[in-house]
């Protein structure tokens, strides 16, 4: 298997500041594998609260986690910021492929990078449902088009 280059700080329109937490670091003295996760799903839903578009109490419709993936290329640990930026590469009619970077503060490469894919349902059924126009609209400005690996 062949890790995928990683993508630079350009590559992404959005960043959020996030603080590591002594909690986050493991008995190895760096982060965890498992808080990286965590990192990506801050940064998707502070994206689409702030947008407007996720009501995670009372919203219609809700996108499910169906798919996730992680490259490591350097350690992060605690204390220090870690930079997380958002980019959508594909938004179909009813999943978003979101890709995040997280980079150590200021540094141009990150520490790791990856995905994860949101089946949107309905909150009742749970049955897919097509992108809401407002949430496609918010998507928008995140969306790159990116090389095929």
């Amino acid at each position: 298997m062949n890790k995928p280059a990683p993508a630079t700080r350009s590559a992404y329109p959005h960043f959020l500041p996030i603080t590591t937490r002594w909690m986050d670091n493991d008995v190895y003295g760096h982060v965890n594998n498992v808080v990286y996760y965590s990192y990506f799903d801050t940064v998707v839903n502070e994206y689409l609260i702030r947008a407007g578009v996720l009501d995670f109490e009372h919203g219609a419709t809700i996108g499910l986690v169906v798919e996730t993936h992680c490259n490591y290329f350097a350690p992060l640990v605690f204390p220090e910021r870690v930079e997380a930026g958002l980019r959508v590469v594909r938004l179909g009619t009813s999943s978003v492929r979101y890709e995040v970077g997280l980079f150590k503060e200021g540094e141009d490469h990150p520490a790791a990078q990856g995905h994860f894919v949101h089946v949107y349902v309905d909150r009742v059924t749970r049955r897919p449902v097509s992108l809401p126009a407002d949430l496609r609209a918010a998507l928008e400005p995140l969306s790159v088009a990116v090389q095929a690996e």
